[in-house]
This record gives C-alpha cells, structure tokens and sequence, in this order.
C-alpha cells in the first residue's frame, strides 16, 4: 500500500492560518496518512505548532508534529510530549533541530536526534510512531557520507519507526542510501521527501542552503523559463511526477510532499501518480 502525507510549516499571522486550513481540507480529501507540522529552531514556533496539530486533529486526520531538541531542556520536551499525548497524537517527527543563531550545541542537554528518539522511548514508551530525517544526499553539516550513514542508523537503533527523507530531484541517490542502510541492518520505511517545483529563484536559494542539489539540466531548464510561472510549473510537474513514478516503481512505500502550505502542486503530482 503506498501511503501519502504532507507537510505544512506554522503561519504567524490569523490570515495565513485561515488560508492553511483551507489548504488542510483540500488535501485531506485524499485521505493522506497523516499531516506533519514543522518546528522553528529552538522551539521558536512551539505553540503556533500546537495551533496547527489541534486544527488536524480536530478536523479528524493524523498530526504529525515536528519535535526538535537542540535549544529545549529535557522538562520542556517533557512537557510537550504530555501536552502531545493528551491531545491524541501518536506521530511524532523526531529531529535534531536547527540551531538558534548564536547558540551551538554544547548548551543543548540533547545534541543529536538519536538522543532526542531514545528520550522519548523512555518518556513515553510505544505511545508514539516516530519518524526520523534522512539524507540521501548527505546532512549539509555532516562531516563525510559514511558518517552520515551512521548517524542513520543510530537513529534506527535508538527506536525510530520510519523517516521521511529531505528533499532531492535525483531518485538514484535514494536508492543509493536505502541500499546502503539496510546493508547496514536497517528495515525501517523510508519514505522519499518530494518538494514540488513552481519558482525556480526560491527552490535555487532553499536548496543551496540546504544541501539538495538540483541538477544542471534541470536549473538550466528553469532558467531560460526565466518568469513564465506557466511554463516552470507544467516542467516542475512532469520533472516530479516522472521522477515519484520511479521511486514507487522501485519500491519506495509512499510519498511525503513538502507544500509550502499550499495544495495545488503536490495534488497535480499525486493526481498524475494514481
């Protein structure tokens, strides 16, 4: 069974919010398997994050919140995880976190998301699904790709479910990576992050900050569209749709679309995929 999720990040003003549930409603008549809701660094959107994840549940459809650990002591991930568990969510996205500006990691009681995976085990037991983050091209701060791998695994072993993979437009580094984890003993889903394409100068800028790489023929592509929004959007459909063809096709388990809060993108997608 291929299962479908989306992603939305919190909004900081009552409109956009009105707007977001608007987009909710549309995407949940596809039955997704549930809807995650990011976390700014150091828990800088805690309860705009909140706002969002009782909105899904109430509209009766999963919440996945993002839970992050670097800049938040262990009783206030304490806290969260009970306010979580009373509001009856039982998905979490378990990630290390960006960092605050100015801050590192040495001031974090929990440095790493394999830490922040085994906290919550031993918090709260089986009562939440965890997904963890996974790089098929590599974390942007990770030393070398084995280590990389590593941290993977760690984050397997500490009680990870499934992961959901950053965003990348090359489908053979996905299957690079899960080959090389489950070499690795992992038999966890993988599910591949897929970011759909309709700006080019935004995706250029997000991407390089980020570490997905946009291959050369296709930014040389969405260049010479240079502002015909029509044209870059039709190119970013088949570009995505053909590359999540093959990732099902090769037996990936399900699609994660990264909205940007809105729907129509990741719905002409998945139309085009079922």
């Amino acid at each position: 069974m291929t299962t479908l999720s989306f992603e939305f990040f919190p909004t900081k003003t009552d409109e956009g919010t009105e707007k977001l549930l608007k987009v909710r409603d549309e995407l949940a008549a596809f039955n997704p398997e549930f809807f995650s809701v990011t976390y700014g660094a150091g828990g800088s959107t805690r309860d705009r994050t909140y706002a969002i994840v009782k909105a899904i549940q109430e509209r009766g459809i999963a919440a996945a919140p993002h839970l992050s650990c670097v800049g938040d002591s262990t009783a206030d991930l304490r806290s969260i995880l009970k306010e979580y568990q009373d509001l009856g969510i039982d998905r979490i996205v378990a990630l290390r976190g960006d960092l605050p500006s100015g801050s590192g990691l040495a001031n974090s009681e929990l440095r790493f998301a394999n830490e922040l995976v085994e906290f919550i085990r031993n918090e709260t037991g089986d009562h939440f699904k965890l997904e963890v983050a996974a790089y098929p091209e590599m974390h942007p701060q990770a030393t070398n790709f084995e280590q990389d791998l590593q941290n993977f695994v760690n984050k397997v072993k500490a009680g990870a479910d499934s992961a959901i993979t950053q965003y990348f437009f090359n489908a053979d580094s996905y299957f690079y990576f899960v080959d090389r984890v489950q070499a690795m003993g992992v038999d966890i889903p993988i599910i591949p992050g897929i970011m759909p394409i309709t700006n080019y100068s935004k995706l250029a800028r997000f991407s390089d900050s980020c570490g997905a790489e946009i291959p050369r023929w296709i930014r040389k592509q969405l260049e010479a569209y240079g502002d015909n929004s029509e044209s870059i959007q039709q190119f970013g459909e088949d570009v995505i749709t053909d590359m999540c063809r093959r990732l099902l096709d090769g037996g990936a388990p399900g699609i994660h679309f990264y909205t940007l809060n809105q729907s129509e993108a990741s719905l002409r997608v998945w139309r085009n995929l079922v």
